[in-house]
């Protein structure tokens, strides 16, 4: 292969990132699914790879396959996982975009929460076709199914879109909430935290056994509040609290000496907290260490 070719197929590599990304919900899952995937693009014999009209759509092919042959087997990891499983959270990127997974709505918390409740086929045919809008055809080869039935696993997997919690608030408006937040938690207000949860909010937390975090979610906004106020008494003095991007959206990260410990993502709906998201999975903020 010549180096313009090689360039050009090293350029789809974003692009797999993305992808592999949105379907597996780990950064660093993604990333080794992307290095299977060209490591066996190189695998080929040169008439082989000549042979490929696309390597472009073969590598989206082959990174795909993968991704869902690993969900299928993430089933049953997280059965053995410790506590509560959440997405690995995204900072805002600080290099180069192109290496960077592209943070827009499919790849918000609560977007990946739901995505997380479907079926390996019905997620794959859904990020495909509806968020990288791939034809069924071609989906159809990834899936192993018919193209109708990769149109009902997305039409199935668009009704579970349906049932979640209704549209988030414009990202200004999370913002100031969340930095209210901020202020009512680190002032230990446990009325102020009330006032700005949803009475049926939840709060859930992913240590995976490797950090202390609350077994299961907690319900209910005053006993968040409890539970965030008796955190904010129990910590450190020299912990730091600050406001960034999560996955794209209005988020805070809590880091004590300059390593990061929490990563909180929000749902803000209207002008209350619905949902809290904090990673505590030292294996899963790997990406926020330089931040």
């Amino acid at each position: 292969m010549s180096i313009s070719g090689a360039s050009e197929l090293m350029s789809e590599r974003p692009h797999l990132i993305n992808v592999a990304y949105r379907l597996l919900g780990s950064l660093a899952d993604a990333e080794d699914v992307v290095q299977e995937t060209y490591a066996r693009w190189y695998a080929l014999s040169r008439p082989q790879q000549q042979a490929i009209e696309s390597p472009g759509a073969w590598l989206t092919t082959v990174a795909s396959r993968i991704c869902l042959d690993l969900l299928g087997s993430a089933r049953m990891r997280r059965e053995r996982y410790v506590g509560e499983w959440i997405p690995e959270p995204l900072p805002e990127p600080t290099s180069d975009p192109a290496e960077h997974v592209t943070l827009d709505d499919s790849v918000s918390m609560a977007f990946l929460v739901v995505l997380d409740s479907m079926t390996p086929a019905e997620r794959v045919s859904f990020i495909l076709h509806d968020v990288f809008r791939y034809p069924f055809a071609e989906i159809a080869e990834i899936v192993g199914r018919t193209p109708a039935a990769c149109r009902q696993l997305a039409s199935s997997a668009r009704r579970r879109l349906g049932t979640a919690p209704a549209t988030s608030a414009p990202t200004a408006r999370q913002a100031e909430i969340v930095r209210h937040f901020k202020e009512a938690w680190t002032a230990k207000d446990i009325g102020a935290v009330v006032r700005l949860l949803d009475p049926d909010a939840t709060a859930t937390a992913d240590g995976g056994g490797r950090a202390l975090a609350a077994p299961g979610p907690i319900e209910g906004a005053e006993a968040i509040a409890r539970h965030y106020i008796t955190l904010a008494t129990l910590a450190p003095d020299d912990v730091t609290l600050e406001e960034r991007l999560v996955n794209g959206r209005p988020g805070l990260m809590m880091h004590r000496n300059g390593v990061t410990g929490t990563v909180f993502a929000f749902d803000v709906v209207g002008d209350r907290i619905k949902s809290i998201w904090a990673v505590r999975n030292p294996d899963k903020l790997r990406a926020w260490s330089s931040t």
